[in-house]
């Protein structure tokens, strides 16, 4: 017996010696691709062909300052967006986020213009109300077992009516230009220095968990990433940071506002894939009945994923009447909505739950604001942005319909 098992280690060590190569992590990063797990790989390829386009056809597409603008612009959505992705994560949808971010930028307009509020309650109140409407959805779902879809839609009329009603007739609140908070939106630049150590950061940060995790596998016995692919794709990424911010400085820099929404996304890529939350949400979004009877308290994380949707709707609707410098009925309204849902969809999380990641939001929200301001640049009318954009949510959906189809049949190769 004991000869017998002798050449399975001998296979089992050679194999982890051709993990810790480099070819052998190129091997397995290829086999992930035709195993139909593409990953961000198809929005990294749009958004480099996008951009090649656009900047061919008008030069100032990739000009610093446009591309600053654009950032801002960013932000709005893509905070929406992020409570998107922990919704489709589970199967489900709200189709309210948009009003609701609108509702959000009332509140603050009314409480902080109108009623003299100071701007820090007045934005207390509108996050407030954003997570007391996802709970709202969340015990329509829970108790009563009201679809997401139909939930939404009724709080999509329900909310938008609340911020109809209390902007009153006027129907638009200017807020203060000179405000910390207005200029927050529109025109704060970080120090250059911030902008370069928050740049090196986040390879330094890969480097050390890197070595860490690599060093808890062997210490197993079990594979574990080559050292040097992990300094490669840390120094990767460090340059391709500091030519971004050095970029970008030779405009008007990196901004606090778009700042604040990777932020946001590194915390919640966390949350999802390194918390017992994260991981929960990706059971029930693969296998509801499956997550339950493991023990996972679904009610809760169905709870915890509207309540943060619509909390995250009410955020960008605070930034966006921020960056617009005004409160108004059309807040929340045109695109607003579809925009963040496809952003998500665009960057790579499943619309059939169980896949899906925080930097979704932010690949997704680049391409589609890409797409709107290269068309802008062209003096091309609005109604054929529209069309490009549904091509290409269309054109996500697909790949996510056949990776998933590849990962099937894979699987049952």
């Amino acid at each position: 017996m004991i000869q017998n098992s002798q050449p399975a280690l001998d296979r089992s060590d050679e194999r982890v010696r051709h993990d810790e190569t480099l070819s052998g992590a190129l091997k397995g990063f290829l086999d992930r691709i035709r195993s139909g797990d593409l990953g961000t790989l198809p929005v990294v390829v749009g958004l480099i062909v996008i951009s090649a386009v656009f900047t061919y056809l008008n030069p100032v597409f990739i000009a610093p300052d446009n591309i600053v603008n654009m950032l801002f612009d960013c932000a709005t959505v893509g905070v929406i967006s992020l409570g998107i992705v922990c919704v489709l994560m589970l199967g489900e949808i709200d189709l309210s986020v948009g009003s609701m971010s609108g509702f959000a930028s009332a509140i603050v307009g009314v409480l902080w213009v109108n009623h003299g509020w100071p701007i820090a309650a007045a934005i207390a109140v509108a996050i407030c109300a954003g997570a007391v409407c996802g709970g709202i959805y969340a015990l329509l779902f829970n108790r009563l077992g009201m679809p997401s879809f139909i939930a939404s839609l009724s709080g999509l009329l329900a909310i938008l009516g609340m911020q109809l009603y209390i902007l009153g007739p006027t129907g638009s609140i200017n807020l203060p230009y000179t405000s910390p908070f207005v200029m927050f939106g529109q025109i704060l630049i970080m120090p250059g220095w911030c902008a370069y150590i928050l740049a090196v950061l986040p390879g330094a940060v890969m480097v050390l968990t890197g070595m860490s995790t690599r060093t808890r596998r062997l210490a197993a016995n079990l594979s574990a990433r080559p050292l040097t692919a992990v300094l490669l794709r840390a120094g990767l990424m460090t340059i391709g940071l500091v030519l971004a911010v050095y970029y970008l400085s030779l405009g008007r820099g990196v901004p606090w506002m778009f700042g604040m929404f990777v932020g946001f996304v590194v915390v919640m890529n966390y949350a999802l894939t390194r918390t017992k939350w994260g991981r929960s949400m990706t059971a029930i979004g693969g296998n509801r009945e499956a997550a339950r009877r493991a023990g996972i308290n679904v009610r809760l994380i169905y709870t915890s994923a509207f309540v943060l949707c619509s909390t995250l709707a009410a955020l960008g609707g605070i930034l966006s009447c921020a960056r617009l410098a005004s409160s108004s009925q059309q807040a929340g309204t045109g695109d607003v909505n579809l925009n963040a849902i496809a952003a998500a969809v665009i960057g790579g999380t499943s619309l059939f739950g169980g896949r899906g990641s925080a930097w979704s939001a932010l690949l997704g929200i680049i391409v589609i604001q890409a797409i709107s301001n290269g068309l802008t640049l062209l003096n091309l009318p609005s109604s054929l942005r529209y069309m490009i954009t549904g091509g290409v949510l269309a054109i996500a959906v697909i790949v996510d319909s056949l990776a998933r189809r590849s990962r099937a049949s894979h699987g049952r190769a």
